[in-house]
């Protein structure tokens, strides 16, 4: 049995032929909105942030940990700095915000954190821009 061969373009387009043409422009237009998404929050990630700090080093005693911390900012911008401590077990011993109001754009200090019992590790969380 053979299958009958039409004329090419003599009964106008099939049904396939109009759907993928559908899905063709609903596949571009969500690709473009995923592209401006991913752009917005690239930009808002990379841009968003105009202060950035590291710990250099910390020292632990029974009841503080002493932090050295450098923050990265631009000049003039104010904000602060999350720090904290956990016990040799992973409970939290000590949470504390750091200001930072001075002009220059690199401030290296040496913070004392507060603790409940012995920490054993200081972590930043995250620093903020007011």
């Amino acid at each position: 049995m053979s299958t009958v061969q039409l004329p090419d373009g003599r009964y106008g387009r099939s049904a396939d032929e109009r759907a993928d043409r559908k899905l063709k422009i609903i596949g571009s237009v969500l690709g473009v909105a995923l592209l401006v998404l991913v752009g917005y929050f690239a930009v808002h990630y990379v841009g968003g942030n105009k202060i950035s700090a590291e710990v250099i080093s910390f020292d632990v005693s029974d009841s503080a940990v002493e932090v050295h911390l450098e923050v990265r900012k631009d000049a003039g911008v104010t904000g602060y700095c999350t720090v904290r401590s956990q016990a040799e077990d992973g409970a939290e011993v000590g949470r504390a915000d750091f200001r930072f109001d001075q002009d220059a754009s690199r401030v290296d200090q040496v913070l004392t954190l507060r603790t409940t019992a012995p920490g054993t590790t200081a972590e930043l969380l995250g620093c903020h821009a007011d």
